[in-house]
C-alpha cells in the first residue's frame, strides 16, 4: 500500500512536471507506452494506436526543434500554459486509471506537476541564463533531457 501511495505522488505528478517542461513529450511517452501494451489505458483505448504515437512523437520533436527558436511563445503565455495544463491534467487521470485509482485525483496532481514544471523551469531556465555565460538553448536541451527522462522514469513507475 505505501508503494502505491508513494508512486502515486512521485509519478504521476512528475508526468505532469515533464509536461510542463515539454508538452507533447510525456504524451508522445505516453502513447507508446500503451501501444506496446506496457501501460492499460481502459477509458482511453485510442492512446494506444500506434498512429497516434507517431503523431504525438512528430508533435513532441517538432516542440522540441521549435522551443529553441525565439518566436515560439514563453511557456507561461495564457495559451501555452493552458495547454499544458490540459495535457498534464489528462496525462494524470491515464496514469490515475492505469494503476486503478481515480481518475480526479491524477488530474488533479497532473495538473499541480504541469503548473510547477511550467513556473519553475521557465523561472529556473531564465535565472540560469542572466546569471552564467550559457546561451538560452544549452538550458534548453537541459530541459529536453529532463522532460524526456523524467517521463520514461514516470511511466516505468506506473506501469509497474
Amino acid at each position: 500500500m505505501a508503494l502505491e501511495i508513494m508512486a502515486w505522488l512521485i509519478a504521476i505528478p512528475l508526468l505532469g512536471f515533464a509536461t510542463g517542461l515539454r508538452s507533447m513529450t510525456p504524451m508522445a511517452v505516453l502513447c507508446w507506452f500503451a501501444y506496446s501494451g506496457q501501460l492499460s489505458a481502459d477509458w482511453a483505448p485510442w492512446i494506444s494506436h500506434l498512429s497516434l504515437a507517431i503523431v504525438f512523437t512528430i508533435c513532441a520533436i517538432g516542440e522540441l526543434i521549435a522551443d529553441k527558436t525565439s518566436w515560439i511563445p514563453d511557456r507561461v503565455a495564457a495559451a501555452p500554459l493552458v495547454w499544458r495544463v490540459l495535457l498534464g491534467g489528462f496525462a494524470g487521470a491515464v496514469a490515475a486509471t492505469a494503476m486503478q485509482g481515480p481518475g480526479l485525483e491524477g488530474v488533479l496532481l497532473g495538473v499541480v506537476g504541469a503548473l510547477i514544471g511550467a513556473f519553475g523551469g521557465y523561472m529556473l531556465r531564465r535565472d540560469l541564463v542572466q546569471k552564467s555565460q550559457w546561451k538560452d538553448w544549452h538550458f534548453a536541451v537541459l530541459e529536453d533531457v529532463i522532460a524526456i527522462a523524467s517521463s520514461i522514469y514516470a511511466l516505468r513507475i506506473i506501469s509497474t
